[in-house]
């Protein structure tokens, strides 16, 4: 057994937040561990990875097994950059081949080299660490990165850049891909799936499923679990609860414990109520007798004290309390709402995307989809007014009331509580804004929490609340599941559903695109593309998920009437990985020759060998960033 944690009990301050914690995992398993926002899901993982301790109770790891846990975003220093912190999983390794490259040095100097004894002690050295190296792939360094970016969709121009000016998702996807690297025995993943374009997601999904370590992930995407786990680990009220399935075996069998566990609530409650009858007749009895009867007295005081030794058990809780969200409209729009005409954006002379057209009708849900950076929030933007237009024309119909939840991490005004946030933006007085607070899970002192200290599913929440009493007829989400669990999820989706106005919402949430995507708009280099038939059909198209490289968009910003067809290259596609497997052969071979004794002493032919290596380790690197630029 890879994991016990036994009866682990977790404070915060005075709040119980894990009560009774137990549970298994065995190397290789891949499990999920889901509960609602608040929880103690993340407290769990802290505690696993030793950054917290248990109050009570007691947490055993098998001895010699690496952790690994997704922090939101690493850690670095001003002039470290994206390449920087995808090496650190390797800075042993690195050590050990910058000792080489030391040892080299030495050992095809003429002055230095010319003691045996010297000589013999810096091949003994080089020897073992090369075979360290070998061991530790280190000449697949590069090969791994290469690997791992691609899946993810971390572009190869953003490799050099400093690791400080990237935004707060993308240093959430390098810290991903660092973990990745490190490839730890235990592999703690926090919400994985949070900044992936849907290509990303199902790469993950894969790189998951095979890799050999165990995995435990607190995610809220069903598919992602669906595919990925076969147990499930739930956090509710402090105590952790078992099922040995995915996602959509557990909402089955959890179901079937419930109500199973409701009849065992059931049946011992009519048995206790039988047993209190019977001790408070036989204590009656036992002081109408004349004399009393101590005898109906014993037997009474015997049933109390079965009674009290009874194992009670609990009443389950059938509905648990969600957000009410009903999404509902003043007045219905014109039939056409939403028009986009030949639009292109280009910030300077590249453009983002060209050729868009699209017209969303009155009561239409359409889902607007593509790879990360491609212009879905841009084009948003756009249709609010909020970013110019570099041509064509983009227009809503008449009587549109807009209703926007931005992708925004935190609030404009973090001075305000959540109650004048609401106020403020929904325009109701103070009474009977605490009562539609309520609705949304805010109640009591919640209210008067500042909105900068929310986490990401009360943000989201508050701001569907606002929503709710603008009462708008078109509605434009841009990722409205990110950070609500899965219970605020389905919720969510029986409000849309049961909307009567229009929808444009951004998302990679799959689930929720699967049942509300009658209408798919993809957003590519080459326009908007309309696809009828929801996501499968979006799937079976294979339309690119992968941003613009510099090269497609320099082809973007000739103008149309200028452009040329593209001639049809007749070269063979280059393959890349047996380029790379040669080179570092290459650098193998030559390692060897390094090491024979006879070599060794020659220091005009280890000078040679020396230069030879350092000009293949860099055509080595320029193979893997070719190859990385080519597969953008």
């Amino acid at each position: 057994m890879m994991i016990q944690c036994k009866n682990v009990q977790k404070y915060h301050g005075a709040q119980l937040v894990l009560s009774d914690i137990s549970f298994e995992i065995s190397r290789g398993e891949k499990v999920a561990l889901i509960g609602r926002n608040g929880s103690g899901k993340t407290t769990l993982l802290r505690l696993l990875n030793g950054d917290e301790t248990p109050d009570q109770g007691q947490i055993a790891i098998q001895k010699g097994v690496k952790t690994g846990l997704l922090a939101q975003i690493p850690e670095a220093a001003a002039e470290e950059t994206v390449r920087d912190v995808l090496l650190r999983p390797f800075a042993l390794v690195l050590e050990w081949q910058n000792r080489m490259r030391t040892l080299e040095t030495l050992m095809s100097d003429p002055e230095k080299s010319g003691d045996p004894k010297a000589l013999a002690g810096w091949l003994d050295e080089y020897g073992k660490l090369q075979e360290r190296f070998e061991r530790a792939n280190g000449y697949e360094i590069e090969a791994s990165i290469a690997k791992i970016t691609a899946g993810l969709g971390i572009p190869a121009e953003q490799l050099p850049q400093a690791f400080a000016s990237l935004s707060g998702g993308e240093k959430t996807k390098i810290g991903l891909a660092s973990l990745l690297l490190e490839q730890p025995d235990l592999l703690l993943l926090d919400e994985p799936t949070n900044h992936l374009d849907m290509a990303a997601l199902e790469w993950l999904e894969q790189f998951l499923a095979e890799y050999a370590g165990t995995v435990l992930v607190i995610s809220h995407d069903r598919y992602f679990l669906d595919r990925l786990v076969t147990k499930v680990i739930e956090i509710e009220d402090g105590e952790a609860f078992i099922y040995h399935a995915n996602y959509s075996g557990f909402q089955k069998e959890k179901e079937e414990r419930l109500l199973l566990q409701f009849a065992e609530y059931q049946e011992q409650q009519k048995k206790i109520k039988k047993m209190q009858e019977s001790i408070k007749q036989l204590i009656e009895w036992g002081n109408q007798a004349n004399p009393p009867n101590a005898g109906f007295h014993r037997r009474a005081a015997s049933m109390q004290k079965a009674l009290d030794r009874m194992v009670k058990v609990k009443r389950p809780v059938l509905e648990r309390k969600k957000m009410d969200l009903r999404l509902k409209q003043d007045d219905r729009s014109g039939k056409q709402v939403v028009l986009f005409d030949q639009v292109g954006k280009a910030f300077g002379d590249r453009f983002l995307f060209r050729n868009v057209n699209g017209l969303l009708r009155y009561g239409e849900t359409a889902m607007l989809l593509g790879a990360n950076g491609c212009g879905k929030s841009t084009l948003l933007h756009m249709l609010l007014g909020r970013e110019a237009v570099t041509e064509g024309a983009v227009s809503l119909g008449s009587r549109v009331v807009v209703g926007y939840l931005a992708q925004q991490e935190h609030p404009d005004d973090v001075r305000q509580t959540v109650l004048q946030y609401y106020r403020e933006h929904a325009g109701i007085e103070e009474g009977e804004a605490r009562g539609k607070l309520a609705r949304f899970l805010f109640y009591g002192p919640d209210v008067f929490k500042n909105v900068a200290s929310l986490s990401g599913g009360e943000w989201t929440r508050l701001r569907f609340a606002v929503l709710m009493e603008l009462k708008p007829n078109l509605l434009i989400l841009d990722e409205p599941t990110n950070h609500l669990d899965i219970d605020s999820r389905e919720v969510l989706e029986e409000a849309l559903e049961d909307f009567p106005g229009t929808i444009l919402a951004v998302s990679h949430d799959r689930y929720f695109i699967s049942r509300l995507g009658s209408v798919i708009w993809s957003l590519g280099q080459g326009g908007l593309e309309l696809i009828h038939g929801g996501l499968e059909e979006y799937r079976r198209r294979a339309v690119s998920e992968k941003p613009a490289t510099v090269q497609e968009t320099e082809a973007l910003s000739v103008p149309a009437s200028r452009k040329k067809p593209a001639a049809v290259s007749k070269m063979p596609p280059r393959n890349w990985e047996e380029e790379i497997e040669i080179a570092e052969r290459q650098i193998q071979n030559l390692d060897a020759q390094m090491m024979d004794l006879a070599v060794a002493s020659d220091a005009q032919r280890l000078a040679e060998l020396h230069s030879i290596r350092e000009r293949l380790e860099e055509e080595l690197r320029r193979l893997y960033e070719e190859w990385m630029g080519a597969s953008e």
